[in-house]
Order: C-alpha cells, then sequence, then structure tokens
C-alpha cells in the first residue's frame, strides 16, 4: 500500500492526479450548472415579457437562453472553481482521505501541485469559450434582438465611434444593423481639424457598401468661414467606411458586446473601429489571459479547509472564510478592472495587483497555519 502511494505521488504518476482532477471537475462543472440555471431563470424573469410581446413564442424563449449560454458560462466559472474546489476539498477532509495522503508524505503545496492541471485546464477552457464563443454568440443575440424589434427604427442608440480620421454618431440601429438612423459623419484632417460634417436620415447596407441621402452638410473652409449646403437632388452619398465595418460590427459598437482578442489588437493598432479606448481594451486582454492564474487564486483560496480536523467536519466556519475571501478577490478583481477600463490605473496594475495581493495573503495564512 505504502509502495503504491508513493508511486502516485511521483512527478510522473498519474492515478492520484487522475482521481483528483475528476474529483475536482465533477463538483466545478455542476456547481457551475446550478449558478448558470439560477442566472438563466432570473435573466428570462426579466425578458420573457418582452419575447412574448415580440409574437416570438416558446421558441423565441428557448433561443434567447440557449444563445446566452457561452456569456453565463464564463460568468459562472470564477465562482464555480472556488466553490468547487471549496467541497472537493472538504469531502476530502471530512473522509480522513487527506490525513490519509499526509501519513504518505504528501505536503499541502504538494496537494496544490496535483490540482494545477485540472484547474489550468479550466482556466484554458474558459479562456477559449470568452475569446471564440462569447462574442459570436452575443452578436448572434444582439442581431437577433435587434431584428425582432416591432419599431421600424429599430433600437435608439447614440453610438459614436471612429474609423480612421472620421468620427460618426449614429441615433438608431434598426433590421439587426443593417439600417441606421439619424447619423451624423465628422471628417477631420489628419491633424485632427474639422473638414466636414454630413448629416445622413438613414444609412443602409448592401452589396458590401454603407450609403444614405444626406439631407445637408457643413464644409470648414477656414477656421472662421463654414459654408452650409443642402442636398436638394437627393444624391446618394457612398460612405468611405472600411469594409469590415459590417452589419455586425455596428451591432457590437452599438451594443458593446466582447470581442477576441485578435479584433482587440486590431483596434489597437487602429485597424479596426471601436467605441472604447485602448485602456479598456488592453486591461480585457490581459484579464482574459489571466484567467488561468485567477483560477490558481481560487484553488489557492479554498486550499485552508485541508486544515479542518476530520472531527469537525461540516461543523467548522472555515470553509465560510474561504468562500467570503473568495467573494471579496472577485470584487477586488472587478473594481480594479473597472478602473483599468477607464484608464485611471494603468492596465498591467489593475489586472495583476489583485492577484498578487490575495496569493501573498493565502500564502501567509497557511504558513501561519503549518507553524502552530
Amino acid at each position: 500500500m505504502i509502495g503504491w502511494a508513493r508511486r502516485t505521488l511521483l512527478p510522473g504518476g498519474s492515478v492520484l492526479v487522475g482521481y483528483l482532477t475528476r474529483e475536482l471537475l465533477s463538483k466545478v462543472f455542476a456547481t457551475a450548472a446550478v449558478i448558470i440555471a439560477l442566472m438563466e431563470v432570473l435573466a428570462l424573469l426579466e425578458q420573457v415579457t418582452e419575447i412574448m410581446s415580440r409574437h416570438l413564442g416558446l421558441s423565441g424563449v428557448l433561443y434567447y437562453a440557449v444563445i446566452r449560454l457561452p456569456l453565463l458560462f464564463g460568468n459562472a466559472m470564477p465562482l464555480a472553481v472556488l466553490i468547487g474546489a471549496l467541497i472537493t476539498l472538504v469531502h476530502l477532509t471530512s473522509s480522513n482521505e487527506i490525513s490519509i495522503l499526509r501519513a504518505a508524505g504528501l505536503s499541502t503545496p504538494g496537494l496544490f501541485r496535483l490540482f494545477m492541471p485540472a484547474v489550468l485546464g479550466l482556466g484554458l477552457l474558459c479562456v477559449a469559450v470568452d475569446d471564440q464563443l462569447v462574442p459570436r454568440s452575443e452578436i448572434a443575440q444582439a442581431r437577433w434582438w435587434n431584428s425582432t424589434n416591432p419599431s421600424p427604427n429599430g433600437v435608439s442608440r447614440d453610438v459614436l465611434f471612429r474609423t480612421g480620421m472620421t468620427l460618426v454618431n449614429i441615433g438608431g440601429v434598426a433590421h439587426g444593423g443593417r439600417e441606421l438612423h439619424d447619423v451624423t459623419v465628422y471628417r477631420r484632417e489628419d491633424d485632427g481639424s474639422l473638414q466636414k460634417v454630413i448629416h445622413l436620415p438613414t444609412v443602409r447596407y448592401f452589396i458590401n457598401r454603407w450609403s444614405g441621402v444626406p439631407d445637408h452638410s457643413l464644409t470648414v473652409l477656414s477656421p472662421t468661414r463654414v459654408e452650409q449646403a443642402d442636398n436638394t437632388d437627393e444624391t446618394r452619398l457612398v460612405l468611405d467606411w472600411p469594409q469590415a465595418l459590417t452589419p455586425d460590427v455596428l451591432m457590437q459598437l452599438s451594443e458593446n458586446t466582447p470581442l477576441s482578442i485578435s479584433t482587440m489588437l486590431r483596434v489597437l493598432r487602429n485597424e479596426f473601429p471601436s467605441s472604447q479606448s485602448p485602456a479598456f481594451f488592453m486591461t480585457e486582454i490581459l484579464g482574459r489571459i489571466m484567467l488561468p492564474l485567477t483560477f490558481t487564486v481560487m484553488l489557492l483560496l479554498a486550499i485552508p479547509v485541508v486544515y479542518i480536523p476530520p472531527r469537525a467536519g461540516t461543523r467548522s466556519w472555515l470553509p465560510v472564510w474561504c468562500l467570503g475571501a473568495g467573494l471579496v478577490f472577485v470584487v477586488f478583481q472587478g473594481l480594479l478592472r473597472a478602473l483599468g477600463n477607464a484608464g485611471t490605473l494603468p492596465s498591467v496594475v489593475a489586472v495583476f495587483v489583485g492577484i498578487v495581493i490575495f496569493i501573498l495573503g493565502v500564502v501567509t495564512v497557511l504558513l501561519r497555519i503549518e507553524e502552530r
């Protein structure tokens, strides 16, 4: 028996790692399913009346619930990892499995390392979902929601974005992003000075081009002279917007749906239209890349429960304190991310400071417990 235990604890052993991984993943996914179900119920309670008023029926309710699953999965996973790790470790401790592993020579850092493959795998899975599935599902949901709007002018949005040196303000989006209302185009010189202002009541997307009939325009001839012109012959103007500015992109700009990392990098290189600051995209990129490290912190916050005396069982308050610390970490990280998105804090500071503080705090607590 001792020889088997030592063999499984070797770096190349896989029996114990496989057992702990199965235990952790089953608890994490079960917890994620419960959290997602609760979030789905709350979202449907808010939107089901609007869905029925649009005569979308039960199919519309089901479509809305399914199309939001990737976003809810990404939102639920950090908390699911924390709760799943707590449940797993409490179960192992109360059933004396932790005591057996300690008797076989396994230390707390060693136990932490055994769980790391599962946690890092969950982190990479969440990165893939957030980066690839969530942007596509949210664009599809926004397109569907906009195209089913009964109003002929679509959804009223005050959307402001830039493409190159041109600024565009949109008052309304309709037909799934293929029709824009109350569009004002501000054309600027290379030095940023205003050159011309064009107002178009309606802009439509047809054959990969945006075009509309402007009703009036202003041309800046000099700092003190402006020429106003009305379009009396209703000449249609084809806007010189890039081909990358598709209806889906307009829907993303109007709804602020998530973007993939590759798209955000294009925004930072001024190759893609955006309605947010560079600090926002840099913070989002770093935060998404660091998800595996965030999940590692969640596991680390759950580790102290292995010091619960087996006789105490579920009567110990330590799991509650660990859960509270995890919630504080989520709130603290959210606050720092918000400051980073607004440009108040540097993106690196906004993403890494909370992680470093909580890692050092948990390590300090574990060292103090070991000294007792």
